[in-house]
């Protein structure tokens, strides 16, 4: 998904134009827009003496401001028989710290009218975050101090029971009960080799939570959840003569930590290869063909993100336009570059109408991919898809939480958070030909994985 920062999942969707695309007549070099009229964000990174990296970005425009805070661990760092810990600890770390309480976070924030209470875990990271009135950001550091700091006296063989049989919920009701949720599975098995962290859904595997012991979890805590491996960003009307005091009041005592180290993992491209699968609660037929891909802001994740969008971003898309609107074959098609750490995927996906020919879909979709490979996309295509990805980047930005997501990403993508000129000109300086070389490098059939799923009923 792309730009990179729409990753974090903060941009609605939607497109808005940031300027008119000039079309006709223009170099197949795509800049739309100049890099000296994108967004700046002003900031201040710095790091505590205990290894914490601290943003701050000021925002008096409204009277909000907001906490969020990055542990550098996802899915992506767990190992075989213990996925769904990142996920797990999510959970866990809403069920009350020593000075809070049990099960008192949520309250606590609902009594000073906080908004946007979460938190989440990718591939790559596990994030907490609350928007508070700015009178009550020192609350909400405090909350997420203790839960740094002081999360093991309230670690019981209780709440991780509790919070192991609410994960293994959420996995049937997203997973194991849905449509398609079996064909999700499947093909990441299909795709990625036994041991790789990516071949198991971030909620993990029920086995894997069932066996999940106390000590496992005050191991992962005192491995991942330490000051050196979290990035605390603050975005909003904070004073700046008391914002450092407050934030070394409440994390400063820390004692000093040490990053985990972090193996690269290689990728290796999988052979070609197909499988049909039934699903008991699809209720039309589903093709996804899948590609291992290069990994976020490697070269070709940009130009991966233009193909999706020539495929399937919108009614004038090639594959849209072609199964669902001039033959209607299809209900719906979908592309999209997954950019992940260590690797990327590129999916396409097509959902049948019931009366559709699966062989005629299947030789539209393998035109459409062979035609990328060898003939350059228009001037136009390149065009519409920049405009799309600036827009949605600038969307993006319009919150405190969206600006303070953004900076995290790139901090921890690239190390440094002023980067959204780096990340559009990605796009901005893809050419046509460039676009074609990408596609005939990763999306070759040598490579594809395919998927059918089938309604447990027959073919619909």
């Amino acid at each position: 998904m792309a730009p990179l920062a729409l990753a974090a999942g903060l941009v609605a969707a939607g497109r808005v134009a940031t300027t008119r695309p000039a079309w006709a007549g223009e170099a197949v070099t795509a800049t739309t827009t100049a890099a000296s009229q994108d967004p700046k964000i002003p900031f201040e990174k710095y790091t505590l003496d205990n290894g914490l990296e601290v943003i701050l970005i000021k925002d008096q425009s409204v009277p909000l401001v907001a906490v969020d805070v990055w542990y550098h661990v996802g899915s992506g760092l767990e190992t075989p028989g213990k996925t769904g810990f990142a996920h797990l600890f999510e959970h866990m770390l809403f069920q009350g710290s020593k000075h809070v309480g049990e099960d008192r976070h949520f309250d606590v924030l609902k009594q000073v009218g906080a908004s946007a209470v979460n938190g989440s875990t990718n591939s790559n990271r596990t994030n907490y975050f609350e928007v508070v009135p700015s009178n009550q950001l020192e609350t909400a550091l405090w909350l997420e101090s203790d839960r740094m700091g002081f999360l093991l006296p309230m670690l019981t063989q209780k709440s991780l029971d509790n919070q192991i049989d609410v994960v293994r919920n959420e996995r049937r009701q997203r997973i194991d009960n849905v449509p398609y949720g079996k064909s999700m599975m499947t093909l990441a098995e299909m795709m990625y080799p036994e041991g790789h962290p990516y071949r198991y859904s971030v909620i993990g595997k029920h086995e894997d939570l069932q066996n999940a012991t106390l000590d496992d979890v005050v191991g992962f805590y005192k491995t991942w959840y330490v000051p050196a491996n979290a990035t605390l960003t603050v975005a909003g009307d904070f004073d700046d003569a008391t914002i450092k005091q407050l934030v070394t009041k409440w994390f400063g005592d820390f004692p000093v930590s040490k990053k985990p180290d972090v193996v690269d993992i290689q990728t290796p491209l999988p052979d070609a290869k197909r499988q049909v699968v039934t699903d008991d609660f699809a209720q039309l037929r589903q093709v996804t063909w899948s590609w291992v891909t290069p990994r976020t802001m490697a070269p070709g994740d940009a130009e991966l993100d233009i193909i999706a969008d020539v495929l399937a971003g919108s009614e004038a898309s090639r594959l849209y336009r072609s199964l669902v609107i001039d033959k209607r074959l299809a209900q719906g098609v979908s592309a999209h570059q997954t950019s992940l750490q260590f690797s990327s995927t590129f999916e396409v996906t097509v959902t049948l109408q019931s009366d559709a020919d699966l062989a005629a879909v299947e030789k539209i979709m393998g035109d459409a991919i062979e035609r990328l490979r060898k003939e350059a996309i228009s001037d136009r295509e390149l065009s519409r898809a920049v405009t799309t990805f600036e827009a949605q980047s600038i969307r993006g930005l319009q919150s405190l939480l969206g600006r303070a997501e953004r900076l995290q990403n790139y901090n921890q993508v690239l190390g440094n958070p002023d980067s959204i000129t780096t990340d559009l000109d990605r796009y901005r300086n893809a050419t046509v030909d460039g676009v074609k070389a990408t596609a005939a490098e990763w999306l070759a059939p040598t490579h594809r994985v395919e998927l059918v799923t089938m309604p447990a009923g027959g073919a619909k």
